[in-house]
């Protein structure tokens, strides 16, 4: 059955169309929520993109500034696929899959630098902010790299600290301080399939990738993050391309942020 979809699906491609009439470079339809969990959450956000649905909370704890970095706070990054939203994902440990989408989201924000990280120090070498992002696909109908970057990054525009009494925190009682963002290093994902590159695929789509690469860029347009997925390799100048319409679209991303 796998063999007869991608034969299909690669002669839909040859032909210059995908199976819903998108072009090979246009994304679904993008809807942003904020505030979706005001009780839970130093900030949250909601991402759909076509089907696919994930939602994002921050919260945040104080802990000890690492030896290497005394004068820095941190982020922590976790991904949950729960059966919710596909049937291929179990319950249990963090698998392949979710590892993978929280890294690669925890990316971006860290070599981008989204945030200050030395604001985020309370003392040096004592405490430290780490800025908690919970992702939590609702449903999965491909291209959950992208919609939980972007639920990340509006989340954490989102967000502001609680308030601190004798250095403990008061859960429930936001303070007016935003979280210190700097920038925004908006990523988008490529898919090659067979000799085509495509963004945004639907599950159909996803299924039958040979590689893909996500690609963070800042608003100067310099890349501060990659990640390579997939079985197959990739060429430079499969790279190039991938690249080269990552840029492009990302631009289309960050004006929902």
């Amino acid at each position: 059955m796998n063999t007869i979809l991608k034969e299909h699906l690669l002669n839909t491609l040859k032909k210059g169309s995908r199976e819903d009439g998108r072009s090979f470079t246009s994304y679904r339809p993008i809807t942003v929520e904020t505030g979706i969990s005001p009780k839970s959450a130093e900030g949250s956000a909601r991402v759909t993109i076509g089907e696919t649905e994930v939602v994002v909370g921050i919260k945040t704890e104080i802990g000890q500034p690492y030896s290497d970095k005394p004068d820095e706070g941190s982020i922590m990054v976790n991904a949950e696929l729960l059966p919710l939203s596909s049937p291929e994902f179990e319950s249990g440990p963090p698998n392949i899959n979710s590892i993978e989408l929280s890294r690669v989201v925890d990316r971006s924000i860290r070599e981008g630098k989204a945030l200050d990280f030395k604001k985020l120090c309370i003392r040096s070498g004592e405490k430290m902010w780490i800025i908690l992002i919970d992702i939590y696909p609702l449903n999965d109908d491909g291209n959950l790299f992208d919609a939980a970057a972007l639920a990340a990054l509006v989340a954490l525009k989102d967000a502001k600290f609680p308030k601190l009494v004798e250095d403990k925190i008061q859960y429930g009682e936001l303070s007016n301080e935003k979280l210190p963002l700097q920038c925004f290093p908006v990523s988008c994902t490529v898919f090659k399939i067979g000799d085509s590159f495509i963004v945004d695929p639907g599950k159909t789509e996803e299924a039958q990738m040979d590689a893909r690469l996500t690609v963070a860029f800042l608003e100067n347009g310099n890349i501060c993050a990659l990640q390579k997925g997939g079985d197959k390799g990739l060429s430079f100048e499969d790279i190039n391309k991938m690249v080269e319409i990552a840029q492009e679209k990302t631009e289309e991303l960050r004006r929902h942020i």
